[in-house]
């Protein structure tokens, strides 16, 4: 069953070979169709690929998807796998309904796996959560998201925590399928638990960094000195597994704008021992935590996630995963900002998105 949903949506999560396929289409080809079999006029696949491509265009809504689908020429939607129909051969892309119908059941766990970044070597791997504000409805919270980022603001998985819990519920489920060895796991200070730790260090085999504090509002528009001391725990008996280091931050802040200073006081714990990581480390590791509070900024401020009333089924979860997605692939293109991302984009719609996620 889907790690993600109460609902039989997968058998099981995608497993790491169906995850690095090498095209994007093979890999969302291990999908299961939510639609009923009769009438089905557009390929799964393809539906989803012309999402991702209209999401990766700039389009922030359903009526913009549509649109941008309505809008592509014949050779794009052949590129997109759209079935030719009639003795001329015609295709007609999907409309923004079916696309619309087709994300509020289409497995939200197997669509984040599938179209995220494999975490396998990589240095740190921050977790994080994100309420998608406009989905709230007078029966039902807003959508808790919690998401797994690498440096560079690409985005492992993201998973939906159920309502009535926290995301502390959603924490191992979330990394589970993947390979951690080695990496570092950094989290807030919700996630600093004794199981936590543990799962990481003994089934994972990661490491973490873990703050006793809450973390602050990322810091943009910030001026920020910094201070790190350590202090090797091994043999004080501390009560908390694996912890080797911990460590004590300062911060001066100084905003930009209106002068105002502010200090605070962090403190960590890591089961990483003081050969492995000097105070230095330490702090540019808790420095990458903040990676993922970027990659949640770019969702509300470019693709208006946090003012998007897209709130039925696995809406929310799947359109966050989709635009997480073109965060990721203009990250690994090369662009260090993503609305100069998208602008060069919007300079050739139906070719540009299409490259950049290698379909031939």
């Amino acid at each position: 069953m889907c790690r993600q949903s109460a609902t039989v949506c997968l058998t099981k999560p995608p497993n790491a070979a169906q995850r690095a396929a090498h095209g994007i289409a093979e890999r969302l080809g291990v999908l299961r169709d939510p639609r009923d079999r009769r009438g089905r006029r557009h390929a799964l696949v393809a539906v989803l690929l012309t999402a991702c491509c209209a999401v990766l265009a700039g389009a922030c809504s359903y009526l913009a998807i549509g649109q941008w689908a309505r809008h592509a020429p014949q050779d794009t939607l052949a590129r997109l796998g759209v079935r030719a129909a009639g003795p001329l051969g015609v295709r007609r892309a999907p409309s923004g309904s079916t696309i619309r119908r087709i994300l509020t059941l289409v497995c939200p766990g197997g669509l984040a796996d599938l179209l995220g970044c494999a975490p396998t070597g990589a240095r740190t791997l921050a977790v994080d959560g994100k309420c998608a504000r406009g989905s709230r409805t007078d029966a039902a919270p807003a959508a808790q998201l919690l998401s797994a980022v690498l440096t560079g603001g690409r985005t492992v998985s993201q998973l939906r925590v159920p309502d009535k819990t926290t995301e502390v519920t959603g924490f191992t489920r979330l990394l589970a399928p993947f390979d951690l060895a080695g990496v570092v796991v950094t989290a807030d200070a919700l996630h600093t638990l004794r199981d936590h730790a543990r799962w990481l260090v003994e089934e994972k085999k990661a490491h973490f960094v873990l703050v006793v504090k809450r973390n602050q509002p990322t810091l943009h528009g910030r001026r920020e000195t910094r201070s790190v001391r350590t202090l090797t725990v091994t043999d004080l008996g501390l009560d908390f597994p694996h912890v080797a280091q911990a460590a004590k931050i300062h911060r001066h802040r100084t905003d930009r704008k209106t002068g105002k200073i502010t200090r605070e006081t962090v403190y960590t714990i890591t089961d990483l021992p003081a050969r492995a990581a000097s105070p230095q480390v330490i702090g540019e590791l808790v420095r990458s935590q903040w990676g993922i509070e970027a990659v949640h900024h770019v969702r509300d401020t470019t693709f208006s996630e946090d003012a998007s009333k897209i709130r039925t089924g696995h809406e929310p979860e799947n359109m966050a995963t989709l635009r997480s997605f073109a965060i990721s692939t203009l990250r690994t293109a090369g662009h260090r900002g993503i609305v100069s991302g998208l602008r060069e984009i919007s300079y050739t719609p139906f070719t540009r998105p299409l490259n950049l996620i290698g379909l031939p």
